[in-house]
């Protein structure tokens, strides 16, 4: 092997991982066409069958009590998206989501406006995200011992500013980004589907898109074709904490009280939405439509079984069922594209 003053080899290895990065992208592409398409069955399979069990299931307004508790688990699954592409995950949501609720709810009782504590909130966020990046991107430390890390230290300072108990709004208008508006669909659903169409656009038409799915499919390989691997891999954890904390301001608004408690659980429900999507532990894999496909099973089966009053405790053992379930799917997918 040359060394690095050997111009050549690092042209020739930038061209290769170029074209290996491309190749795969459209690997990926076909392939995760073919798994959304399984995934969407799958989904049809669930909703016929809680359909089966009450035919309120497939009513209008159990639909949209659906999309409105899959909102906050959506907002983050689109930043947690992009931390899978990129190859690495992001368990600190799981902190930065209650410390967001939190903070948005001292905010607005102290007179800050809505606008204005939602900024704060999502800047926070970003701020916990470049942290994490940081961690990752330079100081070499692995994504799960880095935003594990931060996930304790965002979560305890959310029951910190909480002092350990919840912070009712004191005035319940202040709860904006959950009301009924357009179509008399809540405003939280709105901002989750126009997250999934801006991160598609992203994705898949810009120059950023491409850059991820290859630093998440060959770190190397992008870096010899001039990809500034370390700031996109932080730009992901700033977009992923900046979403946490947006999905913490819309949960406090759901519950006119920010928790240190309440959405602790996102960080596993997110990658478990985004896995079964069609992403993969390895990176380089995955996309919008699979995610917001993942999101909907999870809600679907979480809405049918408490329709069916089945008790919580199997609840939480169906999500970490369909985890299971998708990692494995991911295991063997990434097994297929490795033989090819």
């Amino acid at each position: 092997m040359s060394s690095t003053t050997d111009t050549p080899a690092p042209e020739v290895g930038a061209a290769t991982g170029t074209q290996g990065a491309s190749r795969t992208r459209r690997l990926s592409m076909s392939d995760g066409a073919l798994q959304t398409l399984l995934l969407f069955a799958f989904l049809v399979l669930i909703a016929a069958y809680f359909t089966s069990q009450d035919s309120d299931f497939l009513s209008t307004r159990n639909g949209l009590n659906i999309l409105v508790n899959v909102g906050v688990i959506g907002i983050v699954s689109m930043g947690q998206l992009l931390a899978l592409i990129s190859g690495g995950f992001d368990l600190s949501v799981g902190g930065i989501v209650p410390l967001g609720a939190v903070t948005f709810a001292l905010l607005v009782n102290a007179g800050y406006s809505v606008p204005t504590a939602l900024l704060v909130v999502i800047a926070f966020g970003a701020v916990c995200g470049v942290v994490n990046g940081l961690l990752i991107a330079k100081a070499r430390i692995n994504p799960l011992i880095a935003t594990l890390g931060t996930l304790s230290v965002t979560g305890g300072l959310a029951l910190t500013l909480a002092d350990g108990v919840q912070v009712p709004f004191e005035d319940v208008t202040d709860g904006i980004l959950t009301r009924r508006s357009l179509f008399d669909i809540n405003n939280h659903v709105w901002i989750f589907l126009g997250l999934a169409l801006v991160m598609f656009a992203v994705l898949r038409y810009t120059s950023y898109g491409r850059q991820l799915y290859a630093v998440g499919g060959n770190k190397q390989a992008a870096r010899l074709a001039g990809i500034r691997v370390d700031l996109v891999t932080i730009s992901v954890y700033v977009i992923s904490g900046a979403l946490a904390a947006l999905a913490g301001a819309v949960l406090a608004s759901q519950l006119l009280t920010g928790s240190g408690t309440a959405g602790t659980g996102s960080g596993l429900q997110s990658i478990t939405a985004v896995i079964l999507g069609g992403a993969s532990l390895s990176g380089g894999v995955g996309g919008v439509p699979g995610t917001l496909i993942g999101v909907l099973i999870l809600g679907a089966l979480s809405n049918g079984m408490a329709i069916l009053t089945v008790p919580s405790f199997y609840q939480t053992m169906a999500t970490g069922a369909v985890l299971l379930l998708a990692v494995g799917i991911s295991q063997f997918r990434s097994s297929r594209r490795s033989a090819s």
